[in-house]
């Protein structure tokens, strides 16, 4: 203990930060205690956004042997309730076994008259998952917060998107919604923990193939994929919103499927955010063919669309439902259950072992990270802590 109390007088401030840095956010928050030390440096605004880059690219860089996705699947047959939980494998385990720890929600919101259909992010560790309520979540701190209701909430078609601005250092979810052809858009900003009409004008005509399974923020923009009629077509295109600009943009897109009725297409994040692509496969039952993955190499250069490569079918491939790098795929199978398949690795398939109900499943890669949701209490956050559990449901089924 004496030796950490007089460690600012024998380390250098950047020493003891770089040795910080590699630890996961849990022992960061015990770490806090030690000494005030410590806690002035873990605490700092500086040392929050380096972490979330050094940590999590030091187990991409150097091939950790530990897996995590964050997930989100009603598991059963009746009712609504959905389970968030954290799954995690050892990749050189010859027994493939994986573990999951649910992430119980305040009990106020642990009912089946809760739940949650969709799951954006990581950006920057946060998670903004959709349902009934709008949530946000940073899961290595187990923090959980509501988001207030929209003022128009109604019963017709929205699509939400998540993502961080830089210039405000605010967390944005857009909403745009169809009623009976009529299109708005609303927007949510963390730090004033309201909503807002946006004046941003919408590049119409516009229609959106359902909502985004695949998480796809990348340079400031969160990014739909859909179709637009012109000159009597229908052509794929990209619709971003740049969360800085607050403003909408279409992307064009080659004709990269053969049609909609036999392809399915999803919008993905490629190489690690830096452009967009799209992963075209079969609709269930047409054909036995693999899918193919574009990317667009320069970003908003229209001209740049590649097919960057095609993989053979597989038994899993039935919904794709999330990319990270690029060429990780997770699948879900013809009996909901969950799979990641490398097609690069010497084990292609792992099955993940869990399994969702009702087209329930959603994931997304698991990054660490130290941004806290708990604001002022001016701000008006309903902020609530989530306690950790094992999850009884691994490998069960009904």
């Amino acid at each position: 203990m004496v030796m950490m109390m007089n460690m600012e007088e024998h380390l250098p401030r950047e020493l003891v930060s770089n040795i910080l840095l590699r630890l996961s956010a849990e022992d960061l928050m015990k770490s806090k205690c030690v000494c005030k030390y410590w806690f002035n440096l873990i605490t700092d605004p500086h040392f929050i956004t380096n972490y979330y880059v050094v940590y999590n690219n030091n187990l991409m860089q150097f091939q950790s042997q530990e897996e995590k996705l964050f997930i989100i699947r009603r598991p059963f047959l009746s009712g609504l309730k959905t389970y968030i939980s954290v799954l995690s494998w050892n990749i050189n385990d010859p027994k493939g076994i994986v573990s999951s720890e649910i992430l119980n929600p305040p009990y106020e919101y642990d009912s089946d008259y809760k739940y949650w259909t969709e799951i954006m992010g990581p950006c920057n560790g946060i998670y903004f998952l959709e349902g009934n309520p709008n949530v946000m979540m940073n899961p290595s701190l187990r923090q959980f917060i509501v988001l207030p209701q929209s003022p128009s909430c109604g019963s017709f078609t929205d699509y939400a998107g998540f993502g961080f601005d830089p210039k405000t250092n605010d967390y944005k979810v857009v909403v745009i919604k169809d009623q009976i052809g009529i299109w708005t858009a609303e927007l949510y900003s963390f730090n004033s923990n309201s909503w807002r009409k946006l004046d941003a004008a919408l590049p119409l005509p516009i229609q959106i193939w359902g909502s985004s399974r695949v998480y796809t923020f990348v340079n400031n923009c969160y990014h739909w994929f859909g179709f637009v009629d012109a000159s009597n077509r229908t052509g794929d295109v990209v619709v971003a919103f740049d969360m800085v600009k607050e403003s909408f943009r279409k992307i064009k897109v080659p004709k990269i499927r053969y049609s909609s009725q036999e392809d399915f297409a999803t919008l993905v994040p490629f190489n690690e955010s830096a452009t967009v692509g799209v992963i075209v496969y079969p609709v269930r039952g047409t054909t036995e063919k693999g899918f193919d993955v574009w990317v667009m190499k320069d970003y908003l250069d229209e001209g740049s669309w590649t097919k960057q490569y095609t993989v053979g079918h597989n038994e899993v491939m039935y919904k794709l439902v999330g990319f990270y790098g690029s060429n990780r795929f997770l699948w879900k199978d013809s009996d909901e259950r969950l799979a990641l398949y490398n097609p690069d690795s010497e084990v292609k398939t792992k099955d993940l072992q869990v399994y969702g109900r009702y087209d329930s499943i959603r994931a997304a890669r698991y990054m660490e990270s130290l941004v806290s949701l708990q604001r002022g209490k001016e701000r008006g956050h309903q902020f609530f802590s989530c306690s950790l559990v094992p999850d009884p449901l691994l490998s069960q089924g009904e």
